[in-house]
């Protein structure tokens, strides 16, 4: 059973989430404000959580923020009135899976959860075909056609990282706070020289293309 959390403090709104999820065939568990998510989070293992912006005591950013200290791999499906573009930027720079505007389509909102969780999947078979290309995180290759290719361990996981999440957006300092070393002193245009490196060793993939988003970073459209 697939288990979501559901953090918004419209009650109505919350309820008729959880309902659908549930008729859907999700386990789907409710929760007004950030504290009571948080102490849902310690007592049960979620597999994805869907969030506001506006809660009481603390914003969703910071409530976003919290849980990927704690969790990196959990989506994060954020569910606001806010529509403005800055918003949007700073939901995933923090590293916000998705965002939908409300008022939400419910039909919609299940069709983003289902992708959201065939992504998350990917990370647990930890193998990835796209295209041509072949990535194998246990064995740490990449191969293009059957042949492998040559890629540092940095590279990989950029590339993995991208590929795992295709058309999200992910900013420089996001990829550079997960993988470069904490105490690294090395400038976000790093992450530009290794997605140059990366476009030329990966220039036979025929599945896929990384697109530069301007002022934010990176992401990996299929083709």
């Amino acid at each position: 059973m697939i288990h979501i959390l559901v953090v918004e403090d419209d009650e109505k709104l919350n309820r008729i989430v959880c309902t659908y999820l549930n008729d859907s065939g999700f386990q789907a568990k409710g929760c007004l404000n950030a504290k009571d998510a948080y102490d849902e989070m310690y007592s049960q293992m979620y597999d994805l959580i869907i969030s506001d912006i506006m809660m009481p005591e603390i914003d969703g950013f910071e409530f976003a923020r919290t849980v990927r200290k704690v969790n990196r791999r959990i989506p994060i499906l954020f569910m606001s009135a806010k529509d403005d573009l800055p918003s949007k930027q700073k939901g995933f720079q923090l590293g916000i899976d998705d965002y939908m505007v409300k008022p939400v389509e419910l039909e919609e909102l299940l069709l983003r959860v289902r992708a959201l969780l065939r992504r998350a999947n990917i990370e647990t078979e930890r193998r990835i075909r796209v295209g041509n290309l072949a990535l194998d995180a246990d064995a740490m290759s990449a191969e293009v056609n059957g042949g492998e290719i040559g890629l540092t361990t940095r590279e990989f996981h950029i590339i993995y990282k991208l590929l795992s999440y295709p058309n999200k957006t992910f900013s420089r300092a996001q990829l550079m706070d997960e993988f470069w070393d904490v105490d690294s002193d090395t400038s976000l245009r790093a992450v530009d020289v290794y997605m140059t490196k990366l476009r030329n060793k990966l220039a036979g993939c025929d599945g896929f293309k990384i697109v530069t988003v301007r002022g934010i970073g990176y992401k990996a459209v299929l083709l």
